[in-house]
């Protein structure tokens, strides 16, 4: 048996004294602060405030088409659909997880209400293209931070220069109440609007809370490398042995995307943990900066770095082989040791079958290249010298082949 398990991102471990006594401030004022805003709007995760938004620019707009990348969580095309919205995928640049400019600028036309560019893995995505395009075409740039609260793209947060912003609290998303998410915008009609919509549809299920309390408890007592054995590692390892890496790696999701409010309980241990979060990022970059150097020595594969003038919240490390063969050989070896070591998506979002209905299915031969020859290696400070050392000869072996 696998004594320990290291979790696949560097998620802000909770402490009891999170649980009692009085917050610093609101979880809503400590976020403003952190994120560099006026406010922000809580709302029960990532994918709901994704819905929000969208929802809100409906009632300001009559186009219909969103623009998303074909490298994104599943759950984006999911709340696009929700929304009753149309959607265009477009490509990725060769060897990285942004927009291709050229195909952003063929994918946008007069009813593009919306783009929506994805910061992954603590990262940033390369704005620019993004917010020129969609200035022309006169539609909104709404980003998607959920995996990269605390990165910064020119010296601003990641989140503050589109339209509107996201984020997630998931479960090792960096800071987490479990299940959570909020918006910023920068527009003061804009953050009207969006509190109107969500006083309109977001409801209020005590039960729901209930189980997220207990959920977060359990996050509590769990997350760390001896509870991940059967909070994380025996899910992975069951699925992955029924071949069935979307479900292992949670890339599968139903129809329904819960809407409701999220308990001041909650919001609390949020706020008190919410201070620990500046330290952590930074000890996470120079954790980085060690092992990408490592990383980098071995022939054959490439670390995903930050673009220049942006910092990333580096909750993980993403690996992108030259050949897909190399990868698969490397993940046949590291995917159930426990060691932190998995797939950030499976695939682009043509490969899910439960998409097929509301992906159209067009080819982006960059985006399922890149899905095809990455993976993640935690940047949890849990893994030490050893264990990374042992992946370290593992990604040798499968790169010389």
């Amino acid at each position: 048996m696998i004594a320990r398990e290291y979790p696949p991102t560097a998620g802000l471990p909770l402490r009891w004294s999170d649980f009692g006594g009085t917050p610093p401030e609101s979880l809503e004022g400590g976020l403003a602060t952190f994120v560099g805003v006026p406010e922000v709007q809580i709302e029960c995760s990532g994918t709901a405030s994704l819905v929000v938004a969208l929802e809100t620019l409906k009632r300001v707009s009559q186009r219909k088409t969103v623009v998303i990348t074909a490298y994104t969580c599943p759950l984006v095309p999911l709340a696009v659909h929700r929304c009753g919205l149309k959607i265009r995928i477009c490509d990725t640049e060769k060897e990285r997880f942004d927009f291709d400019a050229s195909a952003l600028n063929g994918a946008v036309d007069g009813d593009t209400l919306c783009i929506i560019p994805a910061h992954l893995g603590g990262g940033v995505s390369n704005l620019e293209p993004t917010l020129e395009i969609a200035k022309r075409a006169g539609a909104f740039v709404v980003e998607d931070t959920t995996q990269s609260l605390g990165a910064t793209w020119r010296g601003r947060p990641a989140g503050s220069w589109g339209d509107i912003g996201f984020f997630s609290l998931g479960a090792g998303k960096g800071l987490t109440i479990y299940k959570g998410g909020f918006l910023i915008a920068r527009d003061l009609a804009i953050r009207a609007a969006l509190g109107d919509t969500s006083r309109e549809i977001v409801v209020r299920d005590s039960a729901a809370e209930i189980r997220r309390f207990i959920e977060l408890v359990g996050y509590r007592l769990l997350y760390n490398p001896f509870g991940l054995r059967f909070a994380y590692g025996a899910h992975l390892r069951r699925w992955l042995a029924r071949g069935r890496p979307e479900r292992a790696v949670g890339d599968e999701f139903g129809g329904v995307i819960p809407l409701h409010t999220v308990s001041t309980i909650r919001k609390n241990v949020g706020a008190r943990a919410l201070p620990r979060l500046h330290d952590a990022i930074a000890e996470n970059l120079l954790r980085a900066q060690t092992r990408i150097a490592t990383l980098e020595n071995i022939p054959g594969l490439r670390v995903i770095r930050d673009l220049p003038d942006s910092s990333g919240a580096w909750t993980f490390l993403m690996v992108l082989f030259d050949s897909e063969r190399a990868c698969t050989a490397a993940l046949a070896k590291l995917w159930t040791a426990g060691l932190g070591v998995t797939k950030l998506f499976v695939h682009e979002l043509t490969g899910y079958a439960f998409l097929k209905e509301i992906v159209p299915a067009v080819a982006m031969p960059n985006a399922h290249s890149f899905a095809a020859r990455h993976l993640t290696i935690t940047n949890s400070a849990w893994l030490g010298d050893e264990e990374f050392a042992r992946i370290v000869q593992v990604l040798r072996d499968a790169s010389r082949g």
